[in-house]
């Protein structure tokens, strides 16, 4: 049953990360610590949809594991990933673009569309926080989408962390391991995994979260994952265009021949 209430309460919680994340990133002039907080977001989502149950079912339960394993997982490794580095070229375009004032625009375009971007996506795990049907053949489906995805996506990003590693790998494109079959297996493992929440809460009774697995695969395919990432690689790497002839952009495929 949808709880539009638990929901809200849940976008008040996300808006007070928000303003907390907003402050934190002012002294730093840095707004990429908001990538650190998305994951962890949905975590928050989460753990207040199965508390404020009265008697939370193993459904609740089993989400707000895999959740957890996944949202840890990926908020620690953005954070490793982005020591050191200064704030990420993407949010220095942004800042470029929105100035004077980006340091008061950065709480809305920045901070507070993150927040509103996952209480959206969040809608599966209230689906499958709220009910108590029983575990059946759709959770099993979920549990088996949301492995691959975790796969692909922590897979991707050890192969790739361990690719940069290497000094003689400086300005090479990764076309190995998981990289091989598609250009993106970390957001291609995004994707899965909330479709396999989305099957936790479709198992629930909750085909009503649809919008959540839809906006994050719009996200990942159109607007923040591919196409951004992809839009000016090409000019830095002028290998990378044969690597997009010969391999799958998103959805794992066979190689084209060299």
């Amino acid at each position: 049953m949808f709880d539009p209430a638990l929901w809200f309460e849940a976008l008040a919680a996300l808006l007070g990360v928000a303003v907390a994340g907003w402050l934190v990133s002012l002294p730093l002039r840095n707004v990429s610590i908001v990538d650190s907080l998305w994951s962890l977001k949905f975590l928050l989502c989460g753990l207040l949809y199965v508390v404020a149950q009265a008697h939370p079912g193993p459904r609740g339960y089993l989400v707000l594991a895999l959740l957890a394993v996944w949202s840890l997982r990926l908020a620690g490794h953005i954070t490793w990933r982005n020591r050191g580095h200064g704030e990420d070229r993407r949010y220095q375009e942004i800042r470029r673009n929105n100035e004077p004032g980006f340091a008061w625009k950065s709480l809305y375009i920045v901070f507070g569309l993150q927040a509103l971007l996952a209480w959206i996506i969040s809608l599966p795990l209230l689906g499958a926080a709220t009910g108590q049907a029983a575990l059946g053949p759709l959770d099993a489906l979920g549990a088996a989408v949301w492995l691959v995805g975790f796969v692909f996506e922590a897979g991707g990003d050890l192969q790739l962390a361990r690719f940069k590693a290497q000094p003689t790998n400086a300005g090479r494109v990764m076309d190995r391991g998981l990289w091989r079959y598609t250009r993106h297996p970390n957001y291609f493992g995004d994707f899965c995994i909330w479709w396999g929440f989305y099957a936790f809460a479709l198992a629930n009774g909750a085909w009503w979260s649809v919008p959540g697995p839809l906006l994050m695969s719009l996200l990942l395919m159109r607007v923040s994952g591919v196409t951004l990432l992809e839009r000016d690689i090409g000019e830095r790497r002028p290998q990378y265009a044969e690597y997009v002839r010969r391999t799958a952009a998103f959805f794992p495929a066979r190689p084209r021949p060299q």
